[in-house]
Formats: C-alpha cells, structure tokens, sequence
C-alpha cells in the first residue's frame, strides 16, 4: 500500500486566545493606603501572592506602620515615588529612594518598620509573598536593592524572577515573576508567562489599561487561570503597574494576625519566635 504524502499536511498550531479578566477589584481604602488583596479574601485565588497594599503617603513625621512582626511569608516593597527609611532585627537599616526595592524574607520570625522621607510623597505597593514549607520557618533574611541594580528588559523592570535579558537579584522562592512595568500612551506590552504560572493579575498605580476590558488605577485584575495562554494589554494612558504571575501555591493559607503559614505546627512556630522577639526588644528599650 503506498500512502499520498501530498494530503499528510501538518495541523496548524493555534496560538491561545488571551487571557481574560475573572475579578477587579478596587479594594478598601483607609487614608492613603488601599488594601487591594488579603490573605483571607483574595490571596487565596492568586496564592503565593497574598497581600497587597497600594500606598500614596505624604510625609507627615509619623511612623507609617509601626514597627511589627511577620513570620512564614516574605514581604516586598516596591517604591514607585519619594523614599523610604527602613530598619528590621536582621540589623539593617537605612534609607530606599524611588526606584528601589525592599525584600523581607520573614521566615521563623522578624520584626520592621518602614516611614516615609521628608520630600514628596511616597507611592509604593507592599506586597506579601507565601513561602512554602521549606522556607516558612527558615532564618528571617532581607535585601534592599537600589534602583541600580533593578534590571530592565524594555518597558519592564523586573522586581522578583525574570524577563527576556533582565533577572531579579533577589533570593525569593522559584516560580514567581512579579515587575514593574511602564507603557507609554497608546503603547501595547504582549506578556506570556512562563509554563506552570497558572495564576496572574495585575495592579494600576497610574493610568489606564484595556485588557478585554478596561482596567482603571486603583484597581487590581485578577486574570483566569491558565496555562500558556498570554496576557494582551495596551495603554490608554500613560500608565505605571505592577504585575504578577506565578506557578499556584498549593499549600492552605493558615492565618495568624502577622503570619501566614502552610499548617498549624509552623504558625505556633513563627508565632513563638516573634514573641520572643518582641519581648526582647522591649527588654532593649526598657534598658536604654
């Protein structure tokens, strides 16, 4: 039998439709500070990322959170305007301008704090990253990384993972991009995340976006789960976002007041270290 190699054409490859939008929110404002995810609302869709606040501060002198205690997750500033100072019981401290980036892996338990510099106002997102169970109770480590040191692939400064040329230099966990990006006007930014980063969303700090659907600032989209499936998105403002996409925490999200943990045993754990923690620097205090 002799077979027609002439009707054996190949099956074209169909290129997936875009994501697209599942949930907006424009979260819960209480002063210049918009909660847009929490771990007992929305981070449980977009696990790892399980928090995330949008701040627009004015220099007051005030602290503007205080300092307090975390365990099992890593937090990440991402400062967008004016300047932070820092200081955590790593024994860090110092300041981060715009453009700058601080990275708190809380692990077992840490302490810190953060105000806003005299000078402009300060825009920033916070974000709360979960760990999973091989670093939930691990030693508490954090960077500050200057905005020299942010890599850039065009449009797209890279804050945790990797973009084209451009790589993070932060130590965080694998599976997780998160970055920065800046469209002009009119601009349009194809992004597909890498295999496995079946969760994604995206948050406006200025402007306006259309992503199937416009995407106002202020608010946070949360995209439909997907695999290779790309995000399309283009600019009708100039407009400044963060944007995150990652392989899905598979861990619960167990919950204590500062800290996210995976199971019972590692919250009782991280809860422990930051109260002792806590009472040693208020022995320090009472010394002085």
């Amino acid at each position: 039998m002799t077979i027609d190699t002439a009707v054996l054409t190949p099956i074209p490859k169909t290129t997936p439709a875009p994501r697209r939008i599942a949930f907006r929110t424009g979260g819960t404002a209480h002063g210049g500070i918009t909660r847009l995810a929490s771990p007992a609302d929305l981070g449980e869709l977009i696990k790892p990322f399980v928090f995330l606040d949008h701040a627009v501060v004015v220099p007051t002198g005030k602290p503007m959170f205080g300092f307090h205690p975390h365990s099992g997750i890593a937090t990440l500033t991402t400062v967008l305007s004016g300047g932070i100072s820092y200081a955590d019981t790593t024994g860090k401290h110092g300041e981060l301008p715009a453009g700058g980036l601080e990275w708190m892996k809380a692990g077992n338990g840490v302490w810190h704090d953060g105000n806003v510099l005299p000078g402009d106002p300060v825009r920033l997102f916070q974000l709360w990253v979960a760990l999973p169970p091989t670093l939930e109770n691990s030693p508490a480590e954090s960077q500050y990384i200057s905005p020299a040191q942010v890599q850039r692939d065009g449009p797209v400064r890279v804050v945790l993972g990797r973009h084209g040329s451009a790589a993070s230099d932060i130590r965080a966990p694998e599976g997780i991009n998160y970055f920065h990006v800046e469209l002009k006007a009119g601009e349009t930014w194809r992004y597909v995340p890498p295999a496995g980063h079946n969760v994604a969303w995206l948050a406006i700090d200025q402007g306006r976006l259309n992503a199937s659907e416009p995407i106002k600032a202020g608010e946070l989209a949360v995209f439909e789960e997907s695999d290779g499936a790309p995000i399309e998105l283009r600019a009708e403002h100039a407009t400044s976002f963060v944007i995150g996409s990652a392989v899905k925490h598979p861990y619960p999200l167990v919950l204590g007041y500062y800290s996210v943990h995976t199971n019972a045993d590692a919250l009782l754990q991280g809860e422990t270290e930051i109260r002792r923690i806590g009472r040693d620097l208020a022995a320090q205090r009472r010394s002085r």
